[in-house]
């Protein structure tokens, strides 16, 4: 089954980044390549992606990503000013930050722990389940023990809970 899901994910991934490269939708050309790669990927992934993998087949999953890209869109917007600002004005103090997380498996702290590096100035370091805790360089640590991931995460870690369930 995991075969079948990263399959399905590439090709999907295939067919979104290739539409309305040769008129309305797709020629028979794009399609097939579609599939051949999608299928080496998906073989060279299947050990990857897990036994897990079903659940990413759902729809409503895939809405909630899709729901989720403006948020984290906003996000890297709102990180890419502060960091200009920072550079400017040469206001930083950088560190890393042990962040307390309420997560409960693997997929959750991947989504949470890739949309936190994903925006500018902030990167993760570390993901310790048994912690209960990521650790993140921070371009301007405002406070070094954090109660919650909300100063470095802001709404992240409630998406990634929501998401990867």
């Amino acid at each position: 089954m995991p075969f079948m899901v990263a399959f399905v994910f590439a090709y999907v991934t295939w067919l979104v980044l290739t539409a309305g490269t040769n008129g309305l939708l797709w020629s028979t050309q794009e399609l097939i390549a579609g599939l051949i790669f999608a299928g080496i990927i998906a073989y060279a992934t299947k050990d990857v992606v897990g036994d897990e993998s079903t659940r990413f087949l759902n729809p409503l999953r895939w809405v909630g990503f899709i729901a989720y890209a403006p948020v984290l869109f906003w996000g890297m917007v709102k990180a890419n000013f502060d960091v200009a600002y920072r550079v400017i004005t040469g206001k930083i103090n950088p560190g890393i930050v042990r962040v307390p997380v309420e997560l409960e498996n693997d997929a959750q702290y991947t989504i949470l722990s890739n949309s936190i590096t994903l925006t500018p100035g902030t990167l993760t370091i570390d993901a310790c389940p048994e912690e209960k805790a990521l650790y993140v360089h921070w371009i301007n640590v405002t406070d070094p023990h954090p109660e919650s991931s909300e100063p470095v995460a802001g709404s992240f870690e409630r998406w990634a809970r929501r998401l990867g369930r």
